[in-house]
């Protein structure tokens, strides 16, 4: 027996050892299921790395009792895991997208996207109001979101109703619904519930700290941008589309030979003329809004959210 041990441990010494990719991922059960998907698709495709995960908890994730939009910090839920790939701690991280800061930190990159998922907000009733409609919810009906986007959309276009923020994971979210009488709906990622395998628990479907949206749609070498403001209380709002071609003839599997690092995205198989384009369009997009007095109403939503 000690022989036999000794020899395997010889062959186990001798035998290369698989690297070890160390993924980071916030330790909420949503998270952990995205994150598994990732890594599933990972080993699939390089069945020769090792991959293990290492979940932690952000600012966002500790901070409840507080509307995201007046904690005042950037990066509320990715924070720590960027400082953990500052210092080595992990390789990469996952993440959904919303949740990324606007601008990246420096020597930062996206490296991939995942196909996505049901892009759209959906609507998940009290118990008592199933069947309903958020049209035919009573009046001064309250509605909890974590989003001043979904709140201003929302606004808008059921004034009958009060929009109340709530915050934590999906489970706490679902349990303060039912469990408590404030709330009469809550608007939930429909991807989000999904991903769980409570798609019962959608009620209506339709559609993080401005009141800002954008859609983008690519047909036929054209990139269609919609991007849209609105005011805090829903009274204002201003939506414009614009396009532009977009070619992008078939590469090589390792990509052009441009820099395929843009904007903190990194598309290896996407020409940079095409990402550039891309681009200007956003910029084009924001500066059209922007001088039809988008301005006016961020600043003023702000203001607003500020003061409460």
């Amino acid at each position: 027996m000690s022989g036999n041990s000794n020899a395997a441990s010889a062959v186990e010494e001798n035998s290369p050892k698989m690297r070890v990719i160390r993924v980071g991922t916030r330790k909420s059960q949503l998270a952990r299921i995205q994150t598994d998907s990732v890594v599933a698709t990972l080993k699939v495709l390089y069945p020769g790395l090792q991959f293990e995960i290492i979940a932690m908890s952000t600012t966002g994730d500790k901070i409840l009792d507080t509307a995201l939009s007046k904690i005042g910090e950037k990066s509320l839920f990715t924070k720590e895991l960027e400082h953990a790939l500052e210092k080595n701690e992990v390789d990469l991280v996952v993440h959904s997208l919303k949740d990324l800061p606007t601008v990246l930190p420096p020597g930062f990159t996206i490296g991939a996207i995942c196909k996505r998922e049901n892009p759209y907000d959906a609507v998940v009733f009290h118990p008592k109001f199933v069947g309903k409609t958020l049209e035919t919810l009573p009046e001064k009906s309250v509605v909890g979101t974590s989003s001043l986007r979904r709140a201003a959309q929302l606004k808008r276009k059921f004034p009958h109703l009060e929009f109340k923020s709530i915050r934590g994971n999906l489970n706490t979210r679902l349990q303060k619904l039912d469990e408590l009488q404030e709330f009469s709906a809550i608007i939930l990622a429909a991807a989000g519930l999904q991903r769980m395998g409570w798609q019962n628990r959608v009620g209506q479907e339709g559609g993080c700290s401005v009141p800002v949206a954008v859609h983008t749609a690519m047909k036929d070498g054209q990139l269609y941008l919609t991007g849209g403001v609105w005011s805090l209380d829903g009274s204002d709002s201003m939506q414009e589309t614009m396009q532009a071609t977009i070619g992008v003839p078939v590469q090589h599997e390792d990509g052009p030979e441009d820099d395929p690092q843009l904007v903190g995205i990194t598309a290896q198989n996407i020409p940079r003329v095409a990402q550039l384009a891309a681009e200007n369009l956003g910029i084009s997009l924001a500066n059209l809004l922007l001088n039809k007095g988008a301005k006016n109403i961020l600043d003023v939503a702000r203001q607003l959210n500020d003061a409460h």
